[in-house]
């Protein structure tokens, strides 16, 4: 038996292309599932083969858990009682004792041959995914093999892929026996089907598909800098030449229109602008925003948005159909684009305006005459007038030196007051936060600094939630979101 056992085992593993062993360890697998199931309790079985003669070996376990975390005294053991027989063992270790001589038995035998073989089957579908993963393929060229639930099960090779019904061109009508390219949006290994997930809607495909039909960009010569797309409805994407002598939008075109009409019919009739990228974000905003044209540009840095000023007649075409042209333009960009006509851009500056000057007069303590200049003179801000350089406000006709001093040091004062109250209600709201159990004061800072400034506030927190907003490790953050927890089950035990 241990000799046919050795065989079988190289058999195997020889047919499959796996090594041998996985093949002992779905043995090991197998022979511990068929053993279980001869005891009337839980237990936990270890199966072990001797590589060398085939021979097997039967314990049972016990892993060691915490002396209050016992769930399953016929799986578990206490630390402190596992202490007693092993000094040197850890939590999560196990103990064992071996079961003797035992048959599998013809039941046993029939289940190990399916743990075998289903584990064998994981193993060669394994096998085949990082072979292809190895070759840093993106696109995927396959059969749809069957339709499960609206998703398309798709063949290629050896390898099987699925293509999400959300992941397929909107009114793309995809039937079995359909010959369909798509790109590999991600892997997910813990899947029982297949673990290869494609997409033909993420922008990365169109992507690979223009460098399919463009060899410049293959090359190297010419760059896609980004992409945004309306799946089935219309895309953009922008170009840039590292050659100065090759025309990048004429390129991706091609003869006649040859190369973005091919690129169009693969992704069902879905309408491509290609445009100039430009390092300056205006200009790139600008070109982005094409066919339509901006008569005016207004950047805000610190909300990483522009507010656009177009004419009255092009504003249905910056905005486009159901908002699609400014919002791929956005997309492709990465910064919030306000369209507005000029009328509209006026009231929002007055406005500003209005609001500017009210803080210079509460905060500076001076008259509207002296904070309108300001405001005409471009000041936006108390630290605009606290730190600009001298020589650019003694350019201003209606102050002296004197009145250019003072303003500087009032606006400096009033920084500093605000700086004050602000490290005041951090103050206060550390001294809250150290209440919570393993607190220390760095991170209390940080958390009253991005607005968590109480321990009910803490408390409140998903720990996903906690770990974007602040990036604390997400173990720390359990820790001690449930640290700032603990008088919620205080009041529910008394």
């Amino acid at each position: 038996m241990s000799r046919e056992i050795l065989l079988l085992v190289d058999a195997l593993a020889r047919e499959k292309n796996v090594e041998k062993e996985i093949v002992f360890g779905a043995l090991e697998l197998a022979l511990a599932s068929a053993t279980k199931k001869r005891f009337h309790e839980d237990i936990d079985v270890r199966a072990s083969v001797d590589r060398a003669t085939g021979e097997f070996s039967f314990f049972r376990r016990w892993q060691v858990v915490g002396d209050e975390e016992i769930e399953a005294p016929s799986r578990q053991y206490m630390l402190r009682e596992a202490k007693e027989k092993n000094p040197d063992i850890r939590l999560g270790e196990y103990i064992e004792e071996p079961l003797g001589a035992l048959e599998v038995g013809r039941i046993g035998a029939q289940t190990a041959k399916q743990v075998i073989l289903q584990k064998i089957r994981d193993a060669e579908r394994e096998q085949i995914l990082n072979d292809f993963l190895s070759r840093k393929e993106h696109l995927v060229t396959g059969v749809i093999k069957r339709m499960e639930r609206g998703n398309g099960i798709i063949e290629s090779g050896r390898l099987e892929a699925m293509l999400p019904r959300d992941q397929m061109i909107p009114k793309e009508n995809l039937r079995v026996g359909d010959r369909v390219r798509a790109y590999v949006w991600k892997v997910d290994r813990a899947s029982r089907g297949p673990q290869l997930i494609l997409s033909r809607t993420a922008p990365e495909f169109l992507v690979k598909m223009f460098e399919l039909e463009v060899p410049e960009l293959e090359d190297g010569l010419l760059e896609i800098k980004a992409a945004a797309r309306d799946p089935g409805s219309r895309a953009k994407i922008a170009v840039h030449s590292k050659d100065r002598r090759i025309d990048p939008i004429g390129t991706c075109v091609g003869m006649r229109g040859s190369r973005v009409q091919a690129v169009t019919s693969e992704l069902a009739g879905e309408r491509v602008d290609i445009i100039l990228w430009a390092e300056d974000p205006a200009q790139f905003v600008v070109n982005a925003l094409a066919p339509a044209e901006a008569s005016k540009i207004k950047v805000d840095e610190e909300a990483h948005s522009m507010d656009i000023v177009v004419d009255e007649e092009n504003l249905a075409q910056a905005i486009g159909r159901s908002g699609q042209n400014v919002r791929l333009a956005s997309e492709l960009t990465g910064w919030e684009l306000n369209i507005m006509t000029r009328e509209e851009s006026q009231k929002k500056g007055e406005e500003e305006a209005v609001h500017v000057r009210t803080l210079f007069m509460e905060k500076l303590d001076v008259d509207e005459e002296v904070a309108d200049i300001l405001v005409q003179e471009g000041f936006n801000t108390l630290e605009e007038v606290a730190y600009v350089p001298l020589t650019e406000m003694l350019e201003i006709e209606s102050f002296d030196e004197a009145t250019v001093n003072e303003l500087r040091s009032r606006a400096r004062n009033a920084l500093l007051t605000q700086a004050i109250a602000s490290e005041e209600r951090v103050e206060h709201d550390i001294e809250d936060l150290m209440n919570v159990g393993g607190m220390d004061n760095d991170t209390a800072r940080l958390l009253a600094a991005k607005g968590v400034g109480t321990q009910e506030a803490l408390a409140d927190f998903a720990t996903d939630d906690l770990v974007e907003l602040t990036g604390l490790d997400a173990e720390r953050a359990k820790v001690l979101i449930m640290a700032a927890r603990a008088p919620w089950f205080a009041e529910t035990h008394t």
